[in-house]
This record gives C-alpha cells, structure tokens and sequence, in this order.
C-alpha cells in the first residue's frame, strides 16, 4: 500500500560552517538536535532518462525514519507530492503504474546511487509542535551508468512539517539569506548529481541540451510558433503532455483528473478534424479512432461522477418530508456499485498494450508530423478559415435544433449541438496564440453554450437514470414517489435550458468577430 504526502521544502548551497543559528526566526522556540542519519539511496530511471526529464524521482533507499520507495511528482517549485511505499527488493506495482505513461516498454535502470550523512535538526515553537525540519546533507553520488562519474557536495534542506504553514519558509529564508546562505541552483539532489557525473562531451559545452537543442529524454525542443502548421503542433503537443501527465492522477483517483483526461483526447481529435488542411488525416485519422475509443472508456467513469452529483444535490435538495422509501440507500448501492466497477475498468485500460500504443502513436506524429501544404501558410488566413468551418456547421445544427419538435428529436439535434460547440470552441482555442483576443472571446462564448446545452443533455442522462432506478425499486416493492419528483425536476431544468437557448444564441453571433 502507497501513502501519499505534500512536501513543501526548499534547498540551499551549505559549506562546512554548518547550520546558522536559527534561534531568532519567529515562531521559533528551539532547535532540536535529532543526530546524524546515514541515507543510502538508489534512483531508478530509464536509459534515456525521461522521468528526470519531467522532474520526477523515483528511488530506493534505506536508512532514516521513512525508508523505502519513494516516487515524487512535481506541483510547483519548491513542491512535491511524494508517494511511499514499503521498502522491498522490487519496484511495487502501485508505483510502477504511475510512471507507466512515460516510461512505457523502457526498462527502469538504476543510474545514480546518492549515500548522505543527514545532520537534522527540528525547529519547534512554545508548545513543542513542530514547525520544519532542517538539515545539513553531506553527499556523495556515484553515477551508476556510462563511465560512472562521482561527485560531492553539501546542501542545506528546510522541509515545512506536514500541515504547517508555508509563509514559515519565508521566515527561515530570509534568517538563512542574512548569514550568507544562498539557495541552491538546483531543483533536487538527483538533477545535481545528473548534471555533476554527466559524462564530459568534447568539443561542446555541457549540459543535457548541448548543442543538439534536444532535452533528457530525446525529445525536440518545440520552435517558437510562425507557421499554421506551428501553431496547431503546439496545440497538440499540449494535450499530449496533459494525457502524460494526468496520467497518474487517473490511476489514484484523483479529483476532476478523468475529466480533464477526457477533455485533452477530444481536444486532440477535434484538431485533427478542424485542421484537417494542415495535418494529413490519412495518418491522422486512425489516431483519432484510438482517442475516441479512450474518451469512451474515460467517459464510463466520468458519466458516473456526473450523474452521482447531481442526483445527490437533487435529492438533497429535497425535503424530507418528499423522499418516500429508502431512495438514498439505493443510491448510494447504485454509486458504489458502478463506480467500484468503472474503476477496475479504467486502470485495466491505462495498463493495456492499446492505450501505449496510442501514447506512442501521438509522439510519432508529434515528431514527425503529417503536414500538408497549406501548414506552411499563414496562420491569420488558414486558422480563422478552419475556426469560421467549424462556426458555420454549429450553426446549422443550432438552428435544426430550435426548429425540432420538443422531444427525443429534439434532444438528439440538441445534443449534437453541443458536440459542435466543443469542437469550435476546442478549434479556437488552438487560434488563441496565433489570433489573439477575438479567438479567446469565440472560445470563451462557445464554452458558455456548451455549458448551456450541456445542463440540457445532464438532464436527459439523469432522467433515463431515474427511469432505471425507479423499475428496480418498483420491482422491490419499494415507494417510487421521490422517483418521479426528481424525474419532473429535471424535465422542467431541460425546458428552462430551451428557452434560454434562442438568446444565448442570438448573443453568439452577435459577437462573432473570427
């Protein structure tokens, strides 16, 4: 089992002066001497390093009060999530998964091996409560690939304690700063040690880049954008990162992380669709299938998010004196029961050969993309003519909807609407760097009618799953009154979203500038 934690800590160059007097920072009581722990630590990445890449560590170590192995993700400098878990011999499977959508068929190696002789001191205030950790880490790393360089150093480290309060940092800093300590210039012991038993290159300059323009990892720095062609990579190139890295976010559960997921695959396809003259679909198109397939199965656990919060607002809303028969019991039955499948579902997928392949089929194209002539064209002339495609055909499905009978036919024409508005939106999103603010304003208006259009269609889900819910409790003799409360609820929240459609619309075209 892995536990998760926030780290919060900052680093600083240290020489052998040791620890400055820290008595005087405020809020601080005392400094307390807790000995010298020997850390022995082995960092595992692939050959290529691409966990380093995305400024991730994952290692083994022994020694101190939390041995075992760690894997830590970046949030914000200065900020990582750190995920434990017991010390074994073998990397466990609960960790290898949340590196699997970088590290993919690579093999995980050890590279560098870091021993440090921690000196740790912890600062507490009157109560004795503690406030941060200090430390002073003498080094040594030995690279564990190539020609095996070393290097030493010694480094200061000031962790905030679980729950404290950030702006303490500040405090330490700016008494650490007074002393003549400076921070450190680099982000983590494992990019440090990297950069300092890095094989020598004749001839060039060092660091991972060099001459070559290339990260750690292999992969190609991304040009400032000037043509189309640009423009639309680096709108793809994003999504791509947001699939890599919510990655492991899914896997854990994490709030809104399947959503987003979700949302970066249907950008992706949309852009293959709207920039069909940029981007060859013939390459692009069998892509496009594997993320529908994706957001599909993402789409499982996301319609159940959906529908549980809703139907669990609307029956809070409720008064007690309206809910009829043990309606939230079989809720909760229905929840836990979908979700706990469409979990194992989801992770079953994010471990499959298909979904790899897929996430090595988008850095195939990313690298060596498919373009086609009009790529090299201006982006002011071959974006707004793609954005302003995408515009015309949502307003024929806008207009096909008001004109429909109200109904199922009119639910479907809706629902294609809406499936339209993500499109255009997602398509001037993709215009925003090249065109400016009247794209931010189209995608920005395109959200606010995909919202709109997006409570129609929530209602229609939620009433068929009313429907479903009130047959099996009908089934069981259970009272199905709430059932059709809630069922008429939701058909008057469809009717209101209709009426507002015709103004939202008009309001829509009478700010299309694109």
């Amino acid at each position: 089992m892995a536990d998760t934690k926030r780290e919060i800590e900052r680093k600083y160059e240290s020489d052998d002066s040791g620890l400055p007097d820290l008595t005087g920072v405020t809020g601080v009581d005392a400094v307390v001497d807790k000995g010298v722990a020997h850390l022995d630590a082995t960092y595992y990445d692939t050959a290529d390093e691409r966990l380093a890449a995305s400024a991730i560590t994952l290692r083994r170590r022994t020694g101190g009060a939390d041995a075992g192995w760690h894997l830590k993700f970046p949030v914000a400098p200065g900020v990582r999530d750190e995920i434990h878990a017991p010390l074994s011999d073998s990397l466990p499977r609960s960790l290898a998964g949340l590196v699997r959508s970088r590290v993919r068929d690579a093999e995980l190696l050890p590279v560098v091996r870091l021993q440090s002789d921690r000196d740790i001191r912890d600062l507490v205030d009157a109560g004795g409560r503690l406030l941060a950790e200090v430390s002073v880490d003498a080094v040594r790393a030995e690279r564990l690939t190539g020609d095996g360089g070393v290097a030493q150093w010694t480094e200061l480290e000031v962790e905030l304690a679980d729950g404290g309060d950030p702006t303490f940092l500040d405090k330490v800093d700016k008494r650490l700063r007074k002393a003549g300590v400076r921070p450190s210039g680099s982000a983590s012991k494992l990019a440090r040690a990297l950069a300092e038993t890095a094989p020598r290159k004749t001839g060039g300059k060092g660091g991972k880049a060099g001459k070559s323009g290339k990260k750690a990892g292999g992969q190609q720095r991304p040009k400032s954008p000037e043509t189309a062609g640009d423009h639309v990579l680096a709108y793809l190139r994003e999504q791509r990162d947001a699939l890599v890295e919510l990655d492991p976010a899914v896997r854990q559960d994490g709030y809104d992380s399947v959503h987003r997921m979700r949302v970066a695959t249907r950008r992706m396809r949309s852009a293959f669709r709207s920039y069909a003259k940029v981007l060859d679909r013939t390459v692009t198109d069998p892509i496009g299938e594997e993320l529908k397939w994706l957001a599909g199965e993402l789409g499982v656990d996301r319609d159940q998010e959906v529908l549980t919060e809703r139907l669990t607002a609307a029956l809070t809303e409720l008064p007690r004196t309206l809910v009829h028969g043990p309606v939230r019991t079989r809720l909760r039955s229905w929840m836990h029961a979908r979700h706990s499948g469409s979990r194992r579902r989801l992770i079953g997928v994010l471990d499959s050969r298909r979904y790899l392949a897929l996430l090595d089929g988008v850095d195939a194209l990313i690298s060596d993309p498919p373009l086609l002539q009009a790529a090299a064209g201006s982006p002011e002339k071959v974006i707004v003519k793609a954005v302003r495609k995408d515009y015309g055909k949502l307003a024929g499905l806008v207009e096909q909807a008001l004109a429909a009978e109200c109904g199922s036919d009119r639910d479907l024409a809706l629902h294609e609407a809406r499936k339209k508005a993500k499109r255009t939106r997602y398509s001037a999103e993709a215009a925003i760097a090249s065109l400016g603010e009247p794209a931010t304003a189209l995608a920005k208006s395109m959200k606010s009618l995909q919202n709109l259009l997006g409570v129609h269609q929530d209602s229609v889900m939620t009433r068929q799953t009313l429907r479903e819910l009130s047959a099996v409790a009908h089934a069981a003799g259970e009272n199905v009154f709430t059932y059709g409360l809630l069922y008429g609820r939701e058909e008057a929240r469809a009717a209101a979203a209709e009426a507002e459609l015709p103004g939202a619309w008009r309001e829509v075209t009478g700010g299309m500038r694109v």
